[in-house]
């Protein structure tokens, strides 16, 4: 099946009577500068920094530090990939401004500023036209690659009363993090996790894994079977919602106040626009390209937002990605990181355009049961 040529909501593409969302650059540049060429090449790896103390990284120069993505301050730009190959692991470097071409994360910096071997692109920051994405081209992503950045990582047990992975909610189960897969053999032996990035065909298993990148690129049927082969299913419309807004019925996991930033809730440019480099109307039919779910500043890892979470313990309901729930006509909810307001205000956020078998990069899951 190929991707749906349509946006994963309102918010994707400007059709019909929507908003569209805005597309300008992401902030003011920092005044901070880059490291010196030496630093850049002993930090890239992430190698230990001479004091002995926490682990080094750089991207385009700029020096940070490699830590638990629940560290990262509020305000740093975050990175996966240049430290340690685990998803719960990221470089934060203070005050960056993000940018990326065809997928390779870069910063916004002086032209004169960008170190030598990596490559300038104009027109994809803020400010002065001297500023710009300063990229190494070899961190591009390949949309025939299918990292797996799961690899490794395990279900826990939250609550005795419910299966692995889960939490108790107003008399039923549901998943405490987005899903992520596994790839099943035909006897329902785990071979591999699946990879977030690709849309999962074949016989796959939901798994609730903290710290681990959620499957994006889901259609509604096969959310439905992984679920079901985990021995749960999709959360109904009101259960969803029950999960969502707990007990006191909030507008937000987190209270009736809107706190921006607390989920992963907004970003400033689309990332299909800033993966292809353009928003000309032919990339809202490219929505299925494996790269956009991997550009700098999207989806996060599963309770990297600590404040993102209901009065029950259930992680990332608004934002991040998009979750279907069993409507068979086709609902998805919650919003995702680009928005959670156009169709919506927090766990009122609600997608009925399109049926089960649509996917795109936007699209998750999360998988509810009976107690145990």
């Amino acid at each position: 099946m190929s991707a749906s040529t349509s946006g994963s909501s309102t918010a994707d593409a400007p059709t019909g009577g929507s908003t569209s969302l805005p597309t300008g650059g992401p902030g003011e540049t920092s005044t901070s500068g880059p490291a010196s060429d030496s630093t850049t090449d002993a930090t890239r790896d992430g190698t230990s920094d001479s004091t002995g103390g926490e682990t080094g990284c750089a991207l385009s120069g700029w020096v940070g530090t490699c830590g638990d993505v629940t560290a990262c301050p509020q305000g740093d730009l975050s990175v996966l990939g240049t430290c340690e190959d685990v998803p719960a692991i990221q470089c934060c470097i203070p005050d960056g401004v993000s940018c990326s071409v065809s997928g390779a994360p870069g910063l916004c910096l002086p032209s004169a500023t960008c170190p030598a071997g990596l490559e300038l692109t104009p027109g994809l920051c803020p400010g002065d036209a001297e500023v710009q994405c300063c990229t190494d081209p070899a961190l591009a992503c390949d949309p025939n690659a299918s990292p797996v950045p799961n690899e490794g990582l395990t279900e826990q047990s939250w609550d005795p009363a419910c299966p692995l992975g889960m939490v108790g909610a107003g008399g039923f189960c549901v998943d405490r993090y987005e899903a992520s897969l596994v790839v099943l053999d035909n006897d329902g032996v785990v071979l591999s996790s699946h990879s977030p990035y690709i849309h999962p065909q074949g016989n796959v298993r939901a798994v609730s894994i903290e710290g681990a990148v959620p499957q994006g690129y889901v259609d509604g049927d096969t959310a439905a079977q992984a679920c079901a082969a985990a021995g749960k299913r999709l959360c109904t419309d009101a259960e969803w919602l029950r999960a969502c807004r707990g007990r006191a019925d909030t507008t937000y996991p987190y209270g009736d106040r809107v706190q921006p930033s607390v989920c992963n809730d907004a970003r400033a440019i689309h990332p299909a626009i800033e993966y292809f480099g353009t928003n000309d109307a032919s990339i809202w039919s490219q929505l299925g390209n494996p790269c956009i779910l991997q550009v700098p500043d999207g989806v996060q890892t599963t309770g990297a937002h600590p404040g993102c979470v209901s009065a029950d313990g259930v992680f990332d309901m608004v934002g991040n990605l998009h979750e279907w729930t069993a409507d068979p006509a086709g609902t998805f909810r919650g919003g995702f990181f680009v928005d959670t307001v156009i169709n919506g205000p927090g766990c009122a956020y609600v997608t009925t355009a399109h049926d089960t078998g649509h996917w795109d990069y936007s699209t998750g899951m999360r998988c509810c049961a009976d107690p145990l």
